[in-house]
């Protein structure tokens, strides 16, 4: 499936975008930090759909005047949908992104057909913060750690969040550490400090949550909790994968296209 390149306006700030046609409920892919829509260009080959750079990322605006919080991604994405016409979607998200996919079902309730959410932020009760972010939500301490992050580090980082060692080629890290610049980093920053940890994410919806039990930052032990949040939730842990679960394990891109109904290939 051919996979196009779009850049669009909206609320004068650049918003680019990816999408593969593909007959059916489209799917939504959002992706976690600090990546962007790069992240799903095998999915979007296997099922078609849409998957932007959400703001403060990739090669959509970083401008300091919008609102990196999980309410103000939701809003973006909301009006994303409503230029390109969307209705009635389905919803993958990754980390960061299945929080902002979470929040989507909450509002959208009867448009969300289903979800599926890899490794997601478990935020809620029993929830804590990583050691990185909790550095992150102090202020000018989470500037320091930001400004110093090399291209090293942020490759080791990288590659922590996955159990095999070519899953994050130099080339791939390269293209984030070329979009990792001051303005995705103001993103994370804010993204950290404006969520409470506590917030209850949830919905009546049916999802399939995809756990790499091998995650450096997010604990399996959320999982069972997590999923009985939504209706008709599905767990699949995943040994031998990490924070990333698909690029442990890549027919994991064939388990969520069946889920999604996509035809097999």
């Amino acid at each position: 499936m051919r996979v196009d390149e779009h850049t669009i306006s909206l609320a004068a700030s650049p918003v680019f975008y990816r999408s593969a046609d593909a007959a059916g409920t489209p799917s939504l892919y959002l992706h976690g930090i600090p990546t962007s829509s790069d992240d799903w260009t095998s999915f979007l080959e296997r099922t078609g759909g849409i998957a932007p750079d959400l703001i403060g990322f990739g090669r959509s605006g970083k401008g300091g005047h919008l609102d990196y919080s999980l309410d103000g991604l939701t809003d973006f994405v909301e009006a994303l949908l409503g230029h390109l016409g969307v209705e009635r979607l389905q919803v993958v998200g990754h980390s960061w992104g299945a929080a902002l996919a979470a929040t989507l079902a909450q509002r959208r309730r009867e448009q969300v057909e289903r979800l599926v959410l890899f490794n997601p932020l478990p935020l809620g009760e029993g929830f804590r913060w990583p050691r990185l972010a909790r550095l992150w939500r102090r202020p000018l301490v989470g500037e320091l750690v930001m400004g110093s992050t090399s291209r090293w580090v942020l490759g080791r980082l990288l590659r922590r969040g996955c159990v095999r060692p070519d899953a994050w080629p130099q080339a791939r890290i390269a293209a984030v550490w070329e979009q990792f610049d001051q303005g995705t980093q103001r993103a994370i920053l804010r993204l950290h400090r404006s969520t409470d940890a506590h917030r209850p994410l949830g919905a009546d919806v049916p999802a399939l949550v995809v756990w790499g039990e091998r995650d450096p930052w997010l604990s399996i032990e959320l999982a069972d909790a997590y999923a009985a949040r939504f209706s008709n939730a599905k767990l699949e842990r995943v040994r031998d994968a990490g924070h990333w679960p698909w690029l442990d394990q890549p027919q994991l891109i064939d388990r969520v296209a069946a889920y999604l109904g996509v035809p097999t290939s």
